[in-house]
């Protein structure tokens, strides 16, 4: 993974509020993902929690006319962090 690093290891993008922009987010996270090297089956595996996240921000927390944010980084020893920060008013918490 010594070329990857002189990639760039956090990868952003803003999505509308649309359907299709799950879709987007993959391939978005697919991209970045064959840039730094990952194979297939561990790109699959990222992909299902994009498509998870992207899909809850959807549902649960973006209102219409808004959109999500997504970033992903290469962290050390090949793993990856995916993040989904939605644009709604809600606070995050545990329910009981």
């Amino acid at each position: 993974m010594n070329e990857t690093m002189q990639l760039p290891l956090l990868r952003e993008r803003f999505f509308r509020r649309e359907r299709r922009s799950v879709r987007e987010a993959r391939e978005f996270v697919r991209c970045a993902l064959a840039d730094w090297g990952f194979g297939e089956v561990r790109a699959d595996e990222v992909l299902v929690c994009v498509s998870e996240l992207a899909t809850n921000a959807l549902v649960h927390g973006v209102p219409p006319g808004r959109g999500y944010r997504l970033m992903v980084w290469l962290r050390d020893e090949g793993r990856v962090r995916v993040e989904v920060h939605d644009s709604g008013d809600g606070e995050p918490g545990v329910r009981e």
